[in-house]
């Protein structure tokens, strides 16, 4: 299973809800696209066609072992990625794993970007929206190209019960209460570049989210992303 979201969407507290039952595998962001087949030598590619093997196929092959590996030695059977860069991924997800389901996690554009203003000093406000629009729009085209269970980050922190339930049917298991108090279980490292880092994940409780921002603070190029999600009339 997959979970397409934007950066700074909540998807890692998302991940740690899921990886605390006893029944699913949510490890920290694979990267997928980015850990390629390489042919270093024409012979080996020759090699590989005679197979009928194709670099995307090496490619899949190499993934889904990844992902296979890591399932194995969770002892659990059902394993999600939860990867932001999925969002401009995921054409060849739904290649891969034609019958892999998908969650897409949203969250009001404009609290992703405060968000990710925040995780450095120098950001400048007019390149971060661009950013965050890179995965806004590919999470919106994704979403408008295959069936999905679309989770909210704003209900997720105002009733994780409710919408942990939700998923839990949605993926044909039964709720675990043990979901909520993730902090009790043991999630891999924190640290940026894989998932979020700061002092809320590692707070091990589901904290509020912030306020929604006022619609007319809403930067004109997040508006209509904005207005597509629901987030403004």
């Amino acid at each position: 299973m997959f979970v397409i979201c934007p950066v700074r969407s909540g998807s890692t507290l998302l991940r740690v809800l899921l990886n605390s039952h006893p029944d699913i595998c949510a490890p920290h962001e694979l990267h997928l696209r980015f850990v390629r087949v390489q042919f270093e030598r024409h012979y080996a590619e020759l090699s590989m066609k005679e197979l009928g093997l194709e670099q995307d196929e090496l490619e899949y092959m190499l993934w889904d072992r990844v992902m296979h590996r890591e399932l194995v030695a969770s002892g659990k059977r059902i394993l999600v990625d939860k990867t932001p860069g999925n969002a401009t991924f995921h054409e060849r997800l739904v290649a891969g794993w034609p019958d892999a389901r998908f969650i897409f996690l949203l969250r009001h554009p404009a609290s992703i970007v405060a968000s990710l203003m925040e995780t450095r000093p120098d950001r400048e406000l007019g390149t971060t929206v661009k950013e965050a629009l890179t995965y806004l729009e590919g999470v919106e085209e994704a979403r408008n190209s295959v069936p999905g269970l679309v989770v909210r980050y704003e209900d997720l922190v105002a009733d994780p019960a409710a919408v942990t339930q939700q998923l839990c049917r949605y993926l044909s298991v039964r709720w675990d209460p043990r979901m909520l108090a993730y902090g009790q279980a043991r999630h891999g490292t924190f640290r940026a570049g894989i998932g979020d880092w700061t002092v809320k994940i590692r707070s091990g409780r589901v904290q509020p989210g912030r306020a929604l921002p006022d619609p007319a603070d809403v930067p004109e190029g997040l508006r209509p992303i904005a207005e597509a999600w629901g987030y403004l009339p």
